[in-house]
């Protein structure tokens, strides 16, 4: 009953379509005469609203249907005014093609239609999608010598944004404003919304201005948009602003701009402003809910600052607020992320005497903890407890299973634990494939990956950039170098587009192969296929260039670094450091370690062990019992390359040699 036939309506309401190329026309073709009054609402809409109550108790279309069915039916049939309460009440429950199929049937039995009929038919076409239908029915009021009033044309308006076409909506409000109405607070914030929805960010802010210097001061619902898309675009500093202007213009914050706010800073790591908005709303009475302060609780607990997160919660409950069971998984979650195992059980005993049942998720967190511990077994008591309290696990309890058994490299219990999966009517997703063919490229059993690869490709789901690029590492780390590259074509076959991750595994088996030739290639077929290279990618290069001796060459790369925008790290120093010591260039690869300092990059453990054992490998024995006792002085200690090369000498030439 619900179906729109759109052609068949409009032909039957706007007089068979003949008129539709001056529907479209521009819309100051629309205006003929300016308008004659200002007022948002005919009398007759006042009268709508303030008689409704008999329309209310409508529940459902057939309800609907049988009164208009009554009502046509009597006679003399009830007025215009009566038969819009109807359509109002209709359009209440989002049934629009009804209303419009209703309109079409009232035309024809030649019922008069006021400016809010009109208004209601014209909503109708515009939540439906028809907006030019929309502006058809315009064309037929300004026909008929019904004038639009400013709900018509804010109407349209809504329409356009609906559709993203704001630029005809903006041409319209315009009109509208040069034909002398006055638009309402509707208008303003429809234009407002729709310019945020199409990322037309500046032209909103100042869409914004021009509302205020035309003395239509914006309400909470405007500033409130301008807000929450300030802080989704990640524009804090410019929201808080907008937030204390709007405060200053005596406009009282709600529930809503608060809300926008405190997500933003807890998204950003902005714990204190959160806090510090918090407090504002509590001292000023307004009502904060649980998730609101699940939402500060969570913030607090993935900057590390768990305390805090607990403090939180005794200011919820002093609010009379308790927490729930998202509140528990968050406070879990935490403690097993900060690998607080015991805590986090203590965590989950607690809830449940608390009268709180956990829910997958927090039965899920509980048992990915333990799986990552290495305690599988306690991790399968926990499922075991979920399946007796009636929660079925799901694809993410599975997949913490699976990759609890990879981890401990059994991968027997892989299988089953993925058939058990299937068989409980739990489809594996991406994840689930991605962790076992890791599991079995770890443990070397390459040729069941690839068989779980082909059923991916078979059934799906599709292999992902994760799927290619694990499998890669697997052949790598085999020494199956061609095998990598044909898959490398067959991801790019399949159409998915290698990333750096995937290209530096086949840069890092192409080096640890020796095969520096074609690596040097690839390395230049990553640069002009686009790929922003990072510091990794240049390590592995200059590590396999240094490794069969091509220092010079490795030189040249390193250099690159600085030309590229990237810093050397304490690792691309160590690996040219022992690049030079290895070619026994020990004075060379000093002047490098007391250069790290200069591009504030200090040594480490590392870097002090390499250059020590450079100098003992190259007899500069002096110099590496000095650099020594500078790096005990630093805190760092020796290696245990580093400790035999020291005894090695001591038993060939005592003591005396590290005076």
């Amino acid at each position: 009953m619900g179906k729109l036939n759109p052609s068949l309506l409009f032909t039957s309401i706007v007089n068979g379509g003949k008129n539709l190329s001056y529907f479209r026309s521009p819309f100051s073709r629309y205006f003929n005469t300016s308008a004659t009054h200002v007022s948002a609402f005919s009398k007759n809409s006042i009268s709508v609203r303030g008689k409704r109550k008999k329309y209310d108790g409508l529940h459902n279309v057939d309800d609907a249907l049988n009164m208009f069915y009554r009502m046509i039916d009597k006679y003399p049939m009830p007025s215009t005014v009566e038969f819009n309460r109807l359509l109002v009440a209709i359009v209440r429950t989002k049934h629009y093609a009804i209303v419009v199929s209703m309109y079409s049937r009232l035309q024809l039995l030649g019922v008069s239609h006021d400016v809010y009929s009109f208004n209601i038919l014209i909503n109708c076409f515009c939540q439906l999608g028809y907006i030019d239908f929309g502006f058809s029915v315009l064309g037929k009021m300004l026909k008929l010598g019904v004038e639009p009033d400013v709900i018509t044309l804010s109407t349209l308006i809504n329409g356009l944004c609906k559709q993203s076409k704001i630029s005809q909506a903006l041409s319209l409000f315009d009109d509208m404003i040069g034909k002398g109405y006055q638009p309402n607070l509707i208008a303003y914030n429809t234009i407002l919304n729709g310019l945020f929805k199409t990322g037309n960010m500046k032209s909103a802010v100042r869409f914004l201005r021009m509302m205020e210097k035309r003395g239509f001061e914006p309400d909470i619902v405007a500033y409130n948009t301008v807000i929450d898309y300030l802080c989704k675009c990640g524009l804090q500093n410019e929201a808080l602003d907008l937030f204390s202007q709007m405060k200053v213009k005596g406009i009282t914050p709600n529930m809503v701009s608060y809300s926008c706010l405190i997500h933003a800073m807890c998204n950003s790591g902005l714990q204190k402003e959160a806090t510090r908005l918090l407090n504002e709303m509590v001292d000023k009475n307004i009502s904060l809910d649980i998730f609101m302060y699940n939402m500060l609780i969570d913030a607090h607990c993935k900057e590390g600052t768990i305390s805090e997160a607990v403090d939180t919660i005794d200011t919820m409950r002093k609010q009379g607020i308790e927490p729930n069971v998202v509140t528990y998984s968050i406070l879990v979650d935490a403690h097993c992320k900060e690998g607080m195992i015991p805590e986090a059980k203590d965590i989950f005993e607690t809830m449940i005497k608390q009268g709180i049942e956990p829910n997958v998720v927090t039965y899920s967190i509980l048992v990915d903890a333990l799986c990552k511990e290495g305690m599988v077994s306690e991790a399968e008591d926990i499922v075991d407890t979920m399946r007796n309290q009636g929660i079925e696990p799901d694809v993410v309890t599975y997949n913490a299973l699976i990759n609890g058994y990879c981890l401990r490299n059994k991968m027997d219990k892989v299988r089953s634990v993925f058939q058990l999966m299937i068989k409980k009517g739990c489809v594996p997703d991406i994840c689930s494939f991605n962790i076992m063919i890791n599991g079995y490229c770890k443990a070397k059993r390459l040729g069941e990956a690839m068989e779980l690869f082909h059923k991916m490709a078979q059934k799906g789901p599709i292999p992902d950039t994760i799927t290619y690029s694990t499998l890669m590492q697997g052949m790598c780390r085999l020494g199956r170098i061609s095998a990598a590259y044909e898959l490398l074509e067959k991801m790019l076959a399949s159409g998915q587009v290698p990333n750096l991750m995937t290209c530096s595994i086949l840069l890092d088996g192409l080096c640890k192969r020796g095969k520096l030739k074609e690596a040097l290639n690839f390395f230049q077929a990553m640069r002009n296929s686009g790929l922003k290279l990072d510091i990794v990618s240049y390590n592995i290069l200059i590590g396999g260039l240094c490794k069969i001796g091509y220092i010079e060459v490795a030189k040249e790369v390193f250099r690159e670094l600085s030309v590229n925008g990237l810093k050397p790290d304490v690792y691309s120093y160590a690996i040219m450091i022992n690049g030079f010591c290895r070619k026994g260039l020990s004075d060379e690869a000093y002047q490098l370690f007391r250069s790290m300092g200069d591009n504030d990059c200090l040594p480490n453990s590392c870097c002090y062990n390499v250059m020590i054992q450079g100098f003992i490998q190259n007899n500069y024995t002096s110099k590496a019992t000095q650099l020594l006792t500078e790096m005990v002085d630093k805190g760092f200690s020796a290696d245990l390359c580093s400790a035999t090369l020291f005894l090695d000498l001591i038993l060939r030439y005592g003591k005396s040699i590290l005076i």
